[in-house]
Formats: C-alpha cells, structure tokens, sequence
C-alpha cells in the first residue's frame, strides 16, 4: 500500500493559511506511508502532465492533526514519486494540533454561495458586468474530479 490511508474530506478544522503562509513553512522530508490522502479522485491528465507544479507550491502540504498526517494537496505528485519507486516526498508540514494549543482559532468556513443570478440589494444597482471565468488555454476541458458547468 502507498499510503497509510484514504479518506473523502478532510477531518480535520479550516486553517485558514493563505499560499503566502504555506511559503514560510520550510519543506521537510515525509515517508508516503504515513500520509492519509483526503481526496479519493486521481486526474491522470494531472498525473501525466510534466508541468503540473508550474502553477502552484513544488512542495505537497500536509497537515498533522490528532495524531495522523493528512495530505492536503499534493496527491499526484506524491503517487508521480510512488511510481518511481520512491517512499518519500517533500513537503510543507503544518501541526495544527500546535496552532490549536497556542490558541488557534480556525477560520470559519465563508458562507455558499449562491448558484445563479442574484439580485442587487435594495437600492443599489449593478453597475459592472460579470467577470468571465478565466480558463488556462490547455486545461479547457474539465477532469473526472471537476462537475460540469
């Protein structure tokens, strides 16, 4: 087995850390079969893609809550380093047991929002127009993990 586990979600508090604040943790070597994934969908265009970490951190994030270490982003280059008969990977470690014993307050979780045209508030008018989404030129169509729009 790769990984120690898989689960669907995370259990473990929002912690709020901006991109900026993952940056400050400095990388750290972690052996695969301690991790436990909380995202059970593989995209093997992902997978397969050589710049996969253009535009993102080059180090997986992993969380370590009550015990166990949760892989929070970085799946695939953690099973890209599986295949190539590797048992470890680096990546930035956040002890949110830590920040919770030093008073850590997890960030609330934004409320939804609502799907399909709002309405103004009372007395107020629209005056931009929605922005269009911005689609990267080589990922237009969606992966097994994303929903159709």
């Amino acid at each position: 087995m790769i990984f120690k586990g898989v689960m669907d979600g995370k259990p473990y508090p929002d912690h709020g850390l901006t991109p900026r604040e993952w940056a400050q943790i400095p990388p750290r070597q972690i052996r695969l079969d301690e991790l436990i994934t909380v995202t059970t969908v593989l995209a093997l265009d992902k997978l397969l893609s050589e710049d996969s970490t253009f535009y993102g951190d080059l180090f997986a994030h992993v969380i370590a809550y009550e015990g166990d270490l949760y892989l929070e982003d970085g799946l695939h280059r953690a099973v890209r380093s599986a295949l190539r008969n590797r048992t470890i990977i680096h990546a930035r470690l956040l002890d949110l047991d830590a920040r919770i014993a030093a008073g850590f307050s997890p960030a609330p979780r934004p409320a939804a929002e609502p799907v399909g045209p709002t309405a103004p508030a009372p007395g107020r008018t629209e005056t931009t127009s929605p922005t269009p989404p911005v689609v990267h030129p080589r990922r237009r169509s969606g992966g097994a993990h994303r929903l159709p729009d």
